[in-house]
């Protein structure tokens, strides 16, 4: 059987494409004693709350159906965010070129979080272009990427 989140995302990919949307990631995770399938969509103006009922409802009517998740968890369905955190290749080529932060799991010239334009991706490695040059981070030295948001 295919893995929750994969399974979700095969399901939950043409019922946001009806609602004008895209699927941009699906997570299964625990936390405080209860299970959280949640679904992450995105479109073009932002996605709306009435967006993200579209497609909860019958994404979790097909998931009542063929009730592929034992045990009990919650459905959430929402906007992927402003600050949205890249994983897939996808990702980051839609994104080449835009602000994004970068957190390290150790530091790095004295810091673990860098800001900077995404100047590359290969297999988890990412470089940026920051104000003091281009920056090279080794995909083991990557805690996590998403997209920088200033206010």
């Amino acid at each position: 059987m295919a893995k929750v989140t994969e399974l979700t995302a095969q399901l939950a990919a043409p019922i946001a494409a009806e609602q004008g949307c895209s699927l941009w990631d699906v997570e299964y995770v625990r936390e405080a004693g209860s299970w959280f399938l949640r679904v992450y969509i995105d479109k073009e103006g932002g996605v709306s709350i009435e967006d993200c009922e579209a497609v909860s409802r019958p994404l979790s009517d097909k998931l009542d159906e063929l009730d592929p998740i034992e045990g009990s968890y919650t459905l959430e369905v929402s906007s992927a965010g402003a600050d949205r955190p890249l994983k897939k290749p996808e990702h980051f080529a839609q994104f080449m070129g835009a602000e994004v932060e970068v957190r390290l799991y150790r530091a790095l010239d004295g810091a673990k979080d860098w800001i900077g334009a995404l100047a590359g991706y290969s297999d988890g490695a990412v470089s940026l272009d920051t104000l003091g040059g281009r920056k090279e981070f080794a995909k083991k030295d990557v805690a996590q990427v998403r997209l920088a948001v200033r206010f």
